[in-house]
């Protein structure tokens, strides 16, 4: 039995924090009269774009089967291939989802490729990614804080958790939450737990009610025409086989091999608990056939921004903010506002003028 701690330890938080660790005050002091020279600190910063995906609504209710054989999913779009967590190297088996609603149910379709489909976690709110899984995250308002999680893995084993803070912000983890009314389906393209074969993959239909996740957003209602951070995982181990039995492979010290990570929305870092990095998935209500295309809001270029410089602040206190960053070629004043209670850092938003500003628990919010 492991502790919530050590969940976070093993695998919510990043493996490699320590490595290749920028020393910002080396740098500060090779790079500071520069700096100076052009009339203050001024950044230009940039990240991999996240995924962003439209989510069409259909006007039926699914049979949650595992299946994709319904009508409805036929014009629905696949996702990229998931990469791996880093966004660096391809994986060993290609991972897509497919995404929809109605006023119910957010409907999720993955297929995951696989050679040996297994699992032996047969317990509810066991720690599924033990197991080969498919894991979904929703932060439905993007205040990185209030967010939900679901792992189910090839025995349609769920683990759901509500959490209530990223771990490096002291987070809880609530875990009798349940998702109410959650349904789920397996289908097996192979035999599960036969090592005797290969197998294609397995499939996952997932179906959400909307009353069990909207508790945490702005509305207890699908959000039509807006969009929600999402992002989706899925842990693969490499295994040994005993007896006809699979089981996580150790090193020669006794030790489990580390988990391969597989993300839809690259995370740059081996920790998915930072929801700021996740993907957009947008609600339409139009059918998929309409052609209609997300466009992303432009002040959430502006968090992207705000996060890369409150990772580092979080992370050392004695971080200097840069005085200014450049976006779309307009450059924007960075603002570190200390108070009894901590600090904010904000920006003045040129194409809303709304205030964006993280507090030091690394909650975003936004005011006019």
């Amino acid at each position: 039995m492991i502790s919530f701690s050590d969940h976070s330890i093993d695998y919510h938080k990043s493996k490699k924090e320590n490595l290749f660790r920028v020393d910002f005050k080396f740098v500060k002091s090779m790079l500071l009269p520069l700096f100076l020279m052009y009339g203050g600190m001024h950044c230009s910063i940039s990240q991999p774009i996240p995924k962003i995906y439209t989510a069409f609504k259909i006007d039926q209710e699914l049979l949650i089967d595992g299946n994709e054989n319904e009508v409805a999913w036929q014009f629905i779009p696949w996702s990229d291939n998931f990469i791996d967590i880093e966004g660096v190297k391809a994986p060993k088996y290609n991972t897509k989802v497919k995404m929809a609603w109605n006023d119910t149910y957010f409907y999720l379709l993955a297929k995951l490729e696989e050679q040996h489909v297994w699992g032996d976690l047969k317990k509810k709110d066991t720690v599924i990614f033990y197991n080969n899984d498919f894991e979904v995250f929703i932060d439905p308002d993007g205040d990185t804080h209030n967010y939900y999680e679901l792992e189910i893995n090839a025995l349609n084993t769920a683990w759901d958790l509500f959490l209530t803070k990223p771990y490096r912000n002291g987070g809880k983890v609530l875990d009798s939450w349940d998702i109410q009314g959650l349904k789920s389906a397996i289908k097996i393209e192979g035999t599960l737990n036969d090592p005797s074969d290969e197998d294609k993959g397995w499939s996952i239909e997932i179906a959400i009610p909307w009353v069990a996740i909207t508790e945490a957003s702005n509305s207890n209602k699908a959000p039509a025409n807006h969009f929600w951070r999402i992002n989706f995982s899925r842990v693969n181990w490499d295994f040994d086989i005993s007896d006809k039995n699979y089981s996580r492979k150790k090193d020669a010290a006794g030790k489990y091999m580390p988990e391969y990570n597989w993300v839809w929305s690259p995370q740059e870092v081996i920790n998915m608990h930072e929801p700021e990095r996740w993907g957009y998935v947008y609600f339409s209500d139009e059918l998929s056939s309409s052609g209609f295309q997300f466009e992303l809001p432009r002040d959430e270029k502006l968090k992207w921004k705000l996060y890369e410089q409150y990772r580092k602040l979080h992370e050392d206190l004695n971080y200097e903010i840069p005085d200014k960053f450049v976006n779309d070629d307009t450059s924007i004043s960075l603002n570190l506002e200390k108070h009894l209670l901590g600090w904010n850092l904000w920006v003045l938003s040129p194409y809303t003028n709304k205030k964006l500003i993280i507090s030091k628990d690394g909650k975003f919010n936004s005011i006019k």
